[in-house]
């Protein structure tokens, strides 16, 4: 058997919103980073920034969430200091969940997005 090691275990993330508008405005005050509206496809996408093309990025979607908390988490990067973040996610209508959890990566806190999307801020 050959085993496939990718560069990168995840490549791509899709978060599914009630409302788009508010979904980029979150996020965008959240990471502090504008989510760009990219309309080409056969959905409207608000994209996440990323470095480059090779960067692991992905985008919120007019989609159906999850129940609040029960979907995956995915860990997005934020600027230090977190706790700074922390206060941009209720300031914008989201949730922390958890308090700053450390690890030897980095520094993270579990979070629900307005449509109760779990997620993780992280700061290396």
């Amino acid at each position: 058997m050959n085993a496939h090691v990718p560069a990168h275990a995840a490549v791509w993330f899709e978060i599914p919103v009630t409302d788009m508008e508010r979904a980029r405005i979150f996020y965008g005050a959240v990471l502090q980073n504008e989510l760009s509206l990219n309309e080409d496809g056969p959905n409207p996408m608000g994209m996440f920034v990323a470095r480059d093309r090779d960067s692991v990025a992905g985008h919120v979607y007019p989609g159906k969430p999850a129940a609040a908390g029960t979907g995956p988490t995915i860990h997005l990067s934020v600027a230090a200091p977190i706790e700074a973040a922390m206060e941009r996610v209720t300031g914008n209508g989201g949730r922390i969940v958890s308090p700053v959890i450390e690890i030897p990566a980095g520094r993270f806190a579990y979070c629900l997005d307005p449509d109760g999307n779990s997620f993780g801020l992280f700061v290396k």
